[in-house]
């Protein structure tokens, strides 16, 4: 496996790490895809129990969603559901991606 890193995005508070993995696909995809998600969980994992931010600036999506309510809190995703339901009332704008 090769891991590539670098820093984007300073800011006085921190910056953006970008990680990229590269590693031999299994000859299964589905396994190819279970080993991906085993890392980005593991990933996730540590950089919001670090106080890490989730999004930046690509947004969330469903691969970071389970980690969305750790790093805004429940207030943060009812204000989140309070602005969808305000600005989206219909639910045609990305539905499911973000809450």
């Amino acid at each position: 496996m090769l891991v590539f890193s670098h820093l984007s995005h300073l800011y006085p508070d921190g910056a953006s790490m970008y990680i990229t993995f590269a590693w031999r696909r299994a000859q299964d995809p589905e396994a190819t895809l279970a080993r991906w998600q085993l890392m980005k969980i593991a990933a996730s994992e540590i950089i919001t129990s670090a106080g890490g931010t989730i999004s930046h600036q690509h947004g969330v999506g469903h691969d970071h969603k389970p980690w969305l309510e750790v790093e805004k809190g429940k207030l943060g995703i009812q204000a989140i559901q309070s602005a969808v339901k305000t600005f989206d009332p219909k639910g045609i704008f990305n539905t499911g991606n973000l809450v």
